[in-house]
């Protein structure tokens, strides 16, 4: 079958699946008393500010004309990229690689892994996307917890998770703080956020986020908003939400008055960043400077994409950053959990760890789930090959048992990969321009982009109008009343 006919069929897959899940959510809302519906399908969206809470959104100087703005210029998507073209690249991209071929080898974590306080003071588990749990100077901090089999408002669609999560919710015993960096589904989760609210943690959140979090049962006195630059002291460490490039959005209500934020945490004796999702913008260097050094970076360095490349950071861009900081270790977050983006599932720890080494940057990538202390990182084991659905040797960018920290020829390892082109699809060839013989005064052969307009002479007391072809715009000629627009 053609690389055009197969594209059509994938085409005709997709509509056909997004079909049956709309009939069968019909289906269940003619089941389902109307209350019971009303509240599923608002509960996920979560709510909007009020009273006090909104009264602090509208005073922030972030906050202009009615929207919080990012540090810099900021478009969502990048110019001439639209909704079509999102399709587009999801259609042609190779949909095998964006998952792994086997099941992802988490290391199951049990609660006697972290009975133990850590020896250094500071340990950090990575629990799969943007979920980091964080033991700093004797105190237990969470950011982001997903829990949740779907990042999606609802139960029947969305982005899946590619491995389980590593150890159950009711196993991770007493949690001290709950930070949130933005309200997008992949970093606040409701069905995770409301079993955490039957703890007594302190859910540290941007400015306008505490409204979902009381919408769905979390008691006032337990949330703290934050604008950028302001911080909180909570059980001896002190947090402070930093600014971010990127966005809100959660279901169908406007995100203007909710606010996202990456966050540094400083204890006694050791300071960690979490990027949350950002694009890259200058303000890392100032974090750097009133905050750094950090034992740790937390840095996003999935789901980017040629689409929205000012609100995401690329493997590359997240290496500058970690840099920009101040940062000792790297701990390359928000991949291989979920396919949220065109790129190869193992993509991104290879440009990473690629470009770590190039810079001379320390870097772990620990397997979900792997407790580890950052004044004694574990080795680079590249443990997601194994998994990966790249053909053997396809797209690799580390040499096997490349040492940690150490550069090895650092242009190869950064050397840009040949790209095939993603439009149009192979087998199909390009649009060309139409050649037509000698016309208009043109030698034969050259490449007509489109016809002349014509014109209608014009008649006494009236304006010469153009009359383009059909389908076609010509440049307008005005001439005097009374004269001619014929061309002579």
């Amino acid at each position: 079958m053609s690389r055009p006919v197969s594209w059509l069929f994938r085409a005709g897959e997709l509509a056909a699946e997004a079909g049956l899940a709309l009939r069968d959510a019909k289906r269940s809302y003619r089941t389902l008393p109307r209350e019971s519906w009303h509240r599923m399908r608002t509960d996920a969206f979560g709510a909007d500010p009020r009273g006090g809470r909104l009264h602090r959104v509208r005073n922030s100087p972030h906050f202009v004309d009615g929207s919080f703005r990012n540090p810099v210029p900021t478009r969502r998507l990048a110019y001439g990229h639209t909704p079509l073209a999102l399709m587009r690249t999801r259609l042609t991209s190779d949909q095998g690689r964006r998952s792994p071929s086997a099941a992802v080898p988490v290391h199951r974590l049990l609660p006697a892994d972290l009975s133990e306080p850590p020896a250094s003071g500071l340990r950090l588990t990575w629990l799969g996307h943007a979920t980091v749990l964080a033991e700093l100077d004797g105190v237990r901090v969470l950011f982001d917890p997903v829990w949740s089999e779907r990042v999606s408002p609802f139960d029947w669609i969305g982005p899946k998770r590619l491995h389980p999560v590593p150890l159950p919710l009711s196993e991770l015993g007493p949690v001290d703080v709950v930070v949130i960096s933005h309200d997008h589904y992949d970093h606040l989760d409701m069905a995770t956020v409301r079993a955490l609210a039957a703890g007594d943690a302190v859910f540290a959140v941007p400015l306008g986020i505490g409204a979902h979090l009381e919408h769905w049962g979390v008691s006032p006195r337990r949330i703290v908003d934050l604008d950028w630059w302001e911080s909180v002291e909570l059980d001896g460490l002190r947090l402070t939400a930093t600014p971010a490039r990127h966005y809100c959005s959660r279901g169908p209500r406007p995100s203007g008055k909710f606010l996202w934020s990456s966050w540094v945490v400083e204890g006694k004796r050791h300071r960690l960043f979490h990027s949350g999702d950002t694009g890259w913008f200058p303000g890392f260097a100032d974090i750097g400077e009133r905050f750094g050094p950090f034992d740790a970076t937390l840095m996003q360095v999935g789901a980017y994409s040629e689409h929205w490349p000012e609100v995401h950071l690329t493997p590359e861009e997240a290496v500058q950053a970690h840099r920009d900081l101040g940062g000792k270790l790297l701990v390359p977050i928000h991949w291989g959990t979920f396919d949220l983006a065109p790129h190869p599932w193992e993509e991104p720890a290879e440009r990473t760890v690629a470009a770590a080494h190039a810079a001379g940057v320390t870097v772990a990538v620990p397997r979900p789930g792997k407790p580890f202390e950052p004044a004694d990182p574990p080795p680079v084991k590249l443990w997601w090959r194994a998994v990966a659905a790249a053909p053997s040797g396809a797209d690799l960018l580390v040499p096997d048992g490349l040492a940690p920290g150490v550069p090895d020829s650092p242009a190869a390892l950064t050397a840009p990969r040949a790209r095939t082109p993603r439009w149009p699809p192979p087998g199909r060839p390009a649009r060309r321009a139409r050649r037509r013989p000698g016309r208009h005064g043109q030698a034969p052969g050259h490449q007509v982009r489109r016809r002349p307009p014509r014109f209608r002479e014009a008649r006494p007391g009236r304006r010469a109008r153009t009359v383009p072809r059909p389908g076609r715009r010509g440049p307008p000629v005005l001439t005097p009343a009374g004269g001619s627009s014929r061309l002579t």
